[in-house]
């Protein structure tokens, strides 16, 4: 579905990565044309008017575990990063190619390829043939790759390949199949857990591995304080490491697992108010280098057992740009910052060309009303499953329009 004719967005705030200034945006051919305060629509143009609201870019989500269309539309998410742990996982190259094309025209799905045959560590998957099958990046998908030579020759492989590695950050033989976070929560709650150093010690040994091989390696999530200085830590020295974190890990402790609501059942699982106050820090001082929805819709028979034995994953795709706007209320960080988060810097580690609003790039655009305020019911939620951890509680920012390659997509 090709753009049929110029759009352009009048009267509204452009984010851009210089900042938020009033101006219009024309798109054109599918890419953004024009930008800034002098523009304004030509003859035959189809027009909106914004009305003061945000003209900002499609959110690039990175690192879902299922495209849930209707959720990522509700949400702005015009491009998803899909991870490999799929039935059966991401790990040869017809599959990889068929997930390149299941989403378009309206949002475009970039597969991350496994990082090893059936995710099981230990012998590496034809990364190469899945790279030109149309994989964005390469992942070791919901567990750490124990084996410390598979993860180097994974590294010095993705790097000579020019693809980011994506690792989950928790050593397996440390938590095993802990549902939750050691200290006076589990204990009191009787939960299985494991210390938070499983993050630290797995993000240590990969950080090392990464300064060796000169590979990028994103993190898809970190969650604790200590994690977040090792993070701080091998960037001042040059290493190319980035990382992720979920709105849950922002927003919420472990206290919220008092009731054994196992929409809190995360993975990693969450964290003290310490390591949620650091998160926050870290999101501040450009530590974190993205925020994703983490979106993983689990259904009944996966979510209404015993706390410890319900599967850990949250639907969070809807949810997603009213928590990070929360954090441009709280003043942590700007608008600027929000989407850089959101879309410019996911956008870079896929290597496509969006998530800003810069000429020539791809016309990914949500208009945005940050005020609305609206309440999160998971009855009447659009994704495949209900399992919010934020059911209940009120938000702000709705997305009011969304456009994937200028073309209006409907909500």
């Amino acid at each position: 579905m090709k753009q049929a004719r110029p759009l352009t967005i009048t009267g509204g705030k452009l984010v851009t990565p210089g900042g938020v200034e009033a101006g219009a945006l024309r798109m054109a051919d599918g890419l953004i044309e024009a930008v800034g305060a002098d523009v304004s629509a030509r003859d035959g143009d189809e027009v909106i008017d914004a009305k003061g609201k945000l003209i900002a870019p499609g959110i690039v989500d990175f690192g879902v575990f299922a495209v849930d269309k209707p959720a990522f539309h509700f949400g702005g998410i015009t491009r998803a990063a899909l991870m490999p742990d799929q039935s059966p996982p991401l790990d040869y190259p017809s599959r990889v190619n068929y997930i390149a094309k299941s989403g378009k025209p309206d949002l475009w799905v970039h597969p991350l390829a496994a990082a090893t045959r059936g995710l099981e560590g230990a012998e590496l998957a034809e990364i190469a043939l899945m790279r030109d099958a149309g994989a964005r990046g390469v992942a070791t998908g919901r567990k750490w790759i124990a084996d410390s030579g598979v993860m180097l020759r994974l590294c010095q492989y993705a790097a000579m390949l020019g693809l980011v590695v994506v690792a989950h950050a928790e050593d397996s033989g440390i938590a095993g199949e802990a549902a939750a976070t050691a200290g006076e929560v589990a204990t009191r709650l009787g939960l299985p857990s494991a210390p938070a150093e499983a993050e630290t010690l797995a993000l240590a040994r990969d950080i090392a591995i990464a300064e060796m091989s000169g590979a990028r390696v994103h993190f898809r999530q970190v969650t604790t304080a200590a994690g977040f200085d090792l993070v701080r830590s091998a960037k001042a020295r040059g290493v190319s490491v980035t990382c992720g974190i979920t709105p849950a890990h922002f927003m919420l402790s472990d206290l919220a697992t008092a009731d054994f609501r196992t929409f809190t059942r995360l993975s990693p699982p969450l964290r003290s108010e310490a390591d949620r106050q650091a998160a926050r820090a870290a999101i501040a001082d450009g530590t974190v280098d993205v925020i994703l929805s983490g979106h993983d819709p689990r259904g009944p028979e996966d979510k209404r057992l015993p706390f410890a034995d319900a599967a850990p994953g949250m639907a969070g795709a809807e949810t997603l740009l009213a928590m990070v706007l929360g954090l441009v209320r709280d003043e942590v960080i700007d608008l600027g910052r929000a989407f850089d988060l959101l879309a410019a810097n996911p956008a870079r580690l896929l290597g496509v060309e969006a998530g800003a609003l810069e000429v020539g790039r791809e016309a990914d655009v949500a208009l945005i009303d940050p005020d609305a305020p609206w309440f999160v019911d998971r009855t009447k939620m659009e994704a495949t499953a209900d399992n919010t951890p934020f059911d209940r509680q009120g938000a702000q920012g709705r997305v009011r329009a969304l456009i994937k390659g200028g073309v209006l997509v409907e909500l």
